[in-house]
């Protein structure tokens, strides 16, 4: 084969590979607005039409999880092991079942030394634990805090909706505790 024929070869391949290329860029700039009239045609894809309708709209919808027929009243508890302070921002909060709420819980380390501990939930009544969720919690990680620093961290929740009726009030309590290392005597205990 002479090199002009072989240079004739070379741009044949090259303008069939230059008109595949962009055949498949315009396949792929089409894909978009073909799955868009797909999902319409055959009403699937609730995002997108949510895209759609929300353009223009004046305010967010109205979340619809929310159970406004009722109120449930959480009373937040502290307990610290160790000469640490640990305590709720406030005592009480009045909520609606399935409506997203956070309070903060304050925590100071008032030893000479850096120290290591975690908090550990628990509920009243026992009932309530099934229907209370935690998005964000101190609780989830152990924390270091140094000689007299002061921090507060928030728990995000929310209480769903399926809790029983007869449930109006849920104590969360928190026991805060050292990990890693050497554990304060209890409270009146002896030496």
């Amino acid at each position: 084969m002479t090199a002009r024929a072989l240079l004739a070869d070379n741009r044949r391949l090259f303008a069939k590979l230059a008109v595949v290329a962009a055949a498949m860029f315009g396949f792929g700039y089409a894909l978009v607005p073909m799955y868009r009239a797909i999902c319409d045609a055959l009403g699937i894809n609730v995002l997108a039409r949510a895209e759609l309708n929300t353009v223009g709209a004046a305010a967010p919808a109205a979340n619809t999880q929310v159970d406004t027929s009722r109120t449930v009243v959480i009373e937040f508890d502290a307990n610290a092991r160790g000469p640490w302070e640990f305590r709720p921002s406030r005592r009480t909060l009045a909520v609606h079942p399935g409506e997203l709420a956070r309070v903060d819980y304050v925590f100071r380390n008032r030893q000479p030394v850096a120290m290591t501990a975690q908090a550990i939930p628990s509920y009243a009544p026992q009932v309530a634990a099934a229907h209370f969720g935690k998005l964000e919690c101190f609780c989830f990680s152990e924390w270091t805090l140094q000689p007299g620093e002061q921090r507060s961290w928030p728990v995000v929740f929310v209480v769903d909706p399926k809790l029983p009726r007869e449930v109006t009030t849920i104590t969360l309590s928190y026991t805060f505790f050292a990990v890693g290392g050497r554990t304060p005597p209890a409270p009146g205990g002896g030496t």
